[in-house]
């Protein structure tokens, strides 16, 4: 009698093991210091806490250049992915040429990172090209804001032979305008981030303006820069609207992605934004009218269903290849 106890707790235990299991989904994000990881950490509670069979979590990682590799191979299941490097990605063109992932879609945009070159007060660097003889960092290698940061430059006559450049992560920067080992960084992320936060705590800071002239150029080098108006008292010390470009970040999964959690992921994304909000107000702008008008590239199966069914119309272009 006891062995028999023994057996049907063992082969219940199995089979409620088997009914909860859950399915780890990897949400490739970026450096600690950007917004990319706090905000990545709340789709995995979203996916924690409203998806049934799926858990997942945040990784650290190299941002854009590098998610949209992961994404590509099947090492991650979700990433964020500035539209610039999403796009040349998805077309193998630009800096991404001849690396071509056909297979990467969109579940929508998240929000629109503005591109923030700052200096310390001191420096003499006051705009764009002022940048020329000093020591630049252009963000961490692999990261969309290295391809933001030379779009921009060579768009405005600037080559990496004009500066020393330096490829260090949002936090690395920061650390380093502070203590004088750089003139100038760049930052493409979600305003305000706390590593500039960090910074102004301690330095009195600069972010420069682009004219009407560099935006007009960089507009035209590439079609998925928009211009961004940085607001007044974004950063300590800020006291006027700062004129630069900005690109959305695009929800970026793979075509293989099982169409049924693409639909639930977007379902537990928009109607429990206001968690996501709570954790960077970015969020505000994560809205299916974003989606449709900035996504880079086709859409995901399951996110064409579910905006169908929420009564938006799909434009063309977002519809896969056949």
């Amino acid at each position: 009698m006891r062995l028999a106890r023994v057996l049907l707790a063992t082969i219940t235990s199995l089979i409620l093991g088997a009914t909860f299991a859950q399915t780890q989904l990897s949400i490739s994000t970026g450096g600690t210091g950007g917004v990319y990881y706090p905000v990545g950490g709340g789709y995995a509670e979203l996916i924690n806490d409203y998806i049934d069979g799926y858990t997942a979590v945040a990784e650290v990682t190299g941002a854009s250049v590098e998610n949209v590799a992961l994404i590509s191979r099947g090492e991650s299941d979700i990433a964020l992915a500035l539209a610039d490097t999403v796009y040349q990605a998805y077309t193998g063109t630009g800096a991404l040429e001849g690396n071509q992932l056909e297979n990467l879609r969109s579940l929508g945009v998240a929000y629109s990172n503005s591109v923030q070159i700052v200096t310390l007060a001191d420096s003499g660097i006051d705009n764009l090209q002022d940048l020329v003889g000093q020591r630049v960092s252009v963000g961490a290698p692999g990261s969309g804001t290295e391809v933001s940061a030379q779009t921009i430059l060579n768009a405005n006559g600037i080559t990496y032979d004009d500066i020393e450049e330096q490829r260090l992560n949002f936090n690395e920067t920061a650390a380093a305008l502070r203590d004088g080992q750089i003139d100038a960084g760049f930052w493409s992320v979600g305003a305000p981030t706390s590593s500039i936060l960090d910074l102004a705590t301690s330095r009195d800071i600069v972010v420069l303006e682009m004219s009407e002239e560099e935006i007009t150029s960089s507009l035209e080098a590439d079609p998925t820069f928009a211009r961004y108006t940085l607001p007044a008292g974004t950063y300590p010390g800020q006291d006027e609207d700062v004129n630069t470009v900005g690109t959305p970040n695009v929800l970026v999964v793979a075509a293989e992605m099982d169409e049924q959690l693409a639909y639930d992921f977007l379902d537990a994304l928009y109607g429990h934004i206001d968690e996501i909000v709570a954790i960077h107000p970015s969020a505000n702008e994560t809205t299916a009218e974003n989606s449709l008008q900035a996504s880079p590239i086709p859409l995901h199966a399951g996110a064409i269903r579910y905006y169908e069914e929420a009564g938006h119309d799909i434009p063309d272009r977002l519809r896969p290849p056949q």
